[in-house]
């Protein structure tokens, strides 16, 4: 299959933070990838720019077409692959592909692999098999969502790869760490909620994906391998333990009946309890801090991200 004037543009979207350690395996993955199309979209949240320093030195030893935007602040997560997406969309991209940079997929069909078999299956979203990096142990073969608890379990979670998970199939759930979408998407769904800054921004996405009857494709012929929370600092720093604890409050708040909603928070809140005996004083700290911002933020009308994208739209 070779790349022609009918093969799609695909905007691959990546957003730095303390990201470089990472990058050379990332852009190392990228150019090997066969029968494809596409533009890359640099975000860099960090203090300094040696992020953008170092893409634009890979970009240019790999020939990739590469954009780089230097916030010279961490924005967020959400905030930053919201600016990819614009850009990727004003630039005519048919596809986005939201990749983080702490992830190799060095099969060089893993990208278009996921938009031929998406293709196929009349689906408008697609996602890999994705296993811990370095090992054959999975992370996410796709998921659901816990409406009791406000998580999303990943099936498949520290399995070994047997070949179980190997039919593919339409989930719930995945993250956006290396999600295809195509561009209606975000007509009918929006943007990132940048409330979220980092954590279940792609949980709230991918829910109001759901919402608007966009079914998400698990293709397990496309495996890739993901450097868990390298950028964070790990799943106990505070600044990784403040977010979640903030977010899954609010989002069981934003998107739960009540009920729901309130069974979840104080599911999140003994369960952390329990977990806090371990944890630093510091640590502990952020988990308070992180609840009380989480019952205490203003919910955004998942309509709203809808507005903004259709008025953003009719400005193109």
């Amino acid at each position: 299959m070779a790349v022609t004037t009918e093969t799609p543009l695909i905007g691959v979207v990546t957003v730095l933070y303390n990201s470089d350690d990472v990058l050379p395996d990332f852009f190392a993955s990228l150019s090997v990838q066969t029968h494809l199309n596409f533009r890359l979209y640099v975000i860099d949240n960090g203090a300094k720019d040696t992020g953008s320093v170092l893409s634009r030195e890979l970009s240019t030893q790999y020939n990739i077409d590469t954009e780089i935007v230097f916030n010279n602040a961490n924005v967020g997560v959400a905030r930053g692959n919201n600016q990819g997406i614009q850009m990727a969309l004003d630039d005519g991209c048919e596809y986005v592909l939201l990749a983080n940079n702490d992830i190799e997929f060095r099969n060089p069909t893993a990208v278009s692999n996921l938009l031929w078999r998406a293709t196929a299956a009349g689906a408008l979203a697609s996602v890999p098999k994705i296993i811990y990096h370095g090992t054959n142990q999975i992370w996410c073969a796709g998921g659901w969502f816990s409406r009791l608890k406000g998580i999303t379990p990943h099936i498949g979670y520290q399995l070994e790869d047997r070949g179980q998970f190997d039919e593919e199939m339409f989930t719930e759930y995945a993250p956006t760490c290396f999600m295809l979408l195509h561009k209606s998407v975000f007509d009918r769904v929006g943007l990132m909620d940048e409330k979220y800054f980092v954590y279940y921004d792609d949980s709230d996405f991918v829910w109001r994906m759901n919402d608007a009857k966009i079914q998400l494709l698990y293709v397990p012929t496309s495996c890739i391998a993901h450097k868990v929370a390298v950028s964070t600092g790990g799943k106990e720093s505070p600044f990784t333990l403040y977010y979640t604890s903030r977010n899954r409050v609010y989002f069981s708040r934003k998107h739960l009946p009540f009920a729901h909603s309130t069974i979840a928070i104080t599911y999140s809140i003994v369960g952390m309890a329990v977990r806090c005996v371990k944890f630093s004083p510091a640590a502990r700290m952020s988990v308070f801090k992180g609840f009380k911002a989480g019952l205490t933020l203003s919910v955004t009308d998942p309509s709203v991200h809808r507005r903004v994208a259709t008025a953003d739209q009719a400005e193109r």
